[in-house]
Order: C-alpha cells, then structure tokens, then sequence
C-alpha cells in the first residue's frame, strides 16, 4: 500500500520518514519535494499535480489550506485520506464529503517533528486496514497515539496551543532587558519557553491564534491578576493552584 504525502515541510517529511512503505512525496513548490524526496531514502517526487492514485494521501498542509487539499487530493486516494494539520473540524467535515466511501483519519502530532517522538491525538472517523497501517507505523516510531474526538481536541487546543502560546508571547513583549544574574528560577523557564516559541515559524502559530479561540481569555486572566489586590490575589492565587 503505498503512500502520497500532500506537504513536504516538516511534519511531511515527519510522515514520509517514519512510513513503512512506499512514499512519494508532493509540494506547491516543486523544489520543495525534490529535496525532501533527496534527503529522504527511497521517498521520491511527483509533481503538484500528478495524476497518480496511491493507496492512502496524507495531507501535511498548513491549516488554512486543508479544504482545498483535501478537494484537491480525494480523487488521487484509493483506500484512505488522513490528515495532520493540527485542526480536526474543518479536516474532518471536508474528509466525510468528499470521501465518503474511503478510510478516513485525522491526526494532531503535539510536537514539532525536531522533537519527535510524542503524543498524537487521533480522530479515527473511518478507520480500518489503511489508516491502522499509518496509526501502526506512527507508534512504531515511538509516539502515543490516543483516541479523541473532534469537539474534544479543538477545544482542548484553545488552552494548549492558542493559549498557551499567548501567554508566552505576551511575557516575552512586556519583559524588560535585564542582567542575566537577575533571573529566578521562573523566569528563566519562561524565557526558555520564549526561545522555543520564537524559534519556530511565525505562520505556523499566527494559523494556530486564527484558527482556535483562548487568547482572550489569557488576556481577561491578566487583567484580573493586574487589578487584585489583597485578599482578591490570594483568592486568584489559591483559584490558579487549584486548577
């Protein structure tokens, strides 16, 4: 059974890696596939266009270009579509129409490929032979996969990921420039986590805050720390170690 992996960026050449059959890989931008499928052993190129039918399409898009792969790439799947874009309700809704009689999978790796292996969140919305191959080739490789649904995991991602990153950026903003001798325990961990969020790819996490809701309520949060006093941060404080 072989492979089409839509998306020759980080988390394509993630999939295309760990895949243990044959892959071919495919890109808006034509070199962008020719160097992965070179530095990638027995993966090889296919145009953006390619007529070819493969046993399973996996898209690795950014998020606001699922939609269109998926419409795009239905015809080119034989058994199976999975998606790893890191959103499932869109994928998923898109997936069901126009795949209604394939295999059917979307999977969030919580992780960017440099720091593989980890946990996968899992929408198995029509799983069989197919798309338990792939689920089986991602947990050879080390990963958790775990089941979830859609509501589940997008809402989920509102605290991880939108909200968390919001957290991080906005201390990264309003820190001062001080001394290194200056720094506690705290905030040393916190500008590691800054380094970590910096040094990924703005589209990727300006996607993430347009795709899912939580910065807001970061910010509400900040605010209420901002104008407690007394008793009322105590009560903030006991509320926030309680969760």
């Amino acid at each position: 059974m072989d492979l089409l992996v839509v998306g020759a960026g980080e988390m394509g050449r993630w999939i295309a890696r760990l895949s243990d059959r044959p892959v071919a890989v495919t890109d808006v931008d034509p070199a962008v596939a020719e160097a992965a499928a070179a530095d990638l052993d027995g993966v090889r190129a296919v145009p953006a266009d390619t007529t070819e039918t493969f046993g399973v399409v996996c898209l690795a898009v950014p998020i606001s270009a699922v939609a269109d792969a998926v419409e795009r790439y239905a015809p080119r799947a034989d058994r199976a579509m999975v998606d790893v874009s890191g959103v499932m309700e869109g994928p998923v809704e898109s997936m069901r129409a126009a795949c209604p009689d394939r295999e059917r999978l979307s999977m969030h790796p919580l992780f960017a490929a440099s720091n593989a292996p980890g946990n996968v969140a899992v929408v198995a919305d029509a799983p069989g032979p197919a798309t338990d191959a792939i689920r089986a080739d991602v947990a050879a490789a080390g990963n958790h996969t775990f089941e979830t649904t859609v509501a589940e995991h997008d809402a989920a991602m509102e605290t991880v990921q939108a909200g968390a990153h919001t957290a991080i950026l906005a201390y990264a903003l309003a820190a001062a420039d001080v001394r290194e001798e200056f720094a506690t325990p705290v905030s040393a961990g916190l500008d590691d986590l800054v380094e970590t969020v910096t040094g990924g790819t703005p589209r990727v996490y300006r996607e993430i805050q347009e795709t899912f809701d939580g910065a807001d309520r970061v910010a509400e949060a900040a605010r209420r720390v901002a104008d407690a006093e007394g008793e009322a941060f105590d009560d903030l404080y006991r509320e926030a170690g309680e969760r």
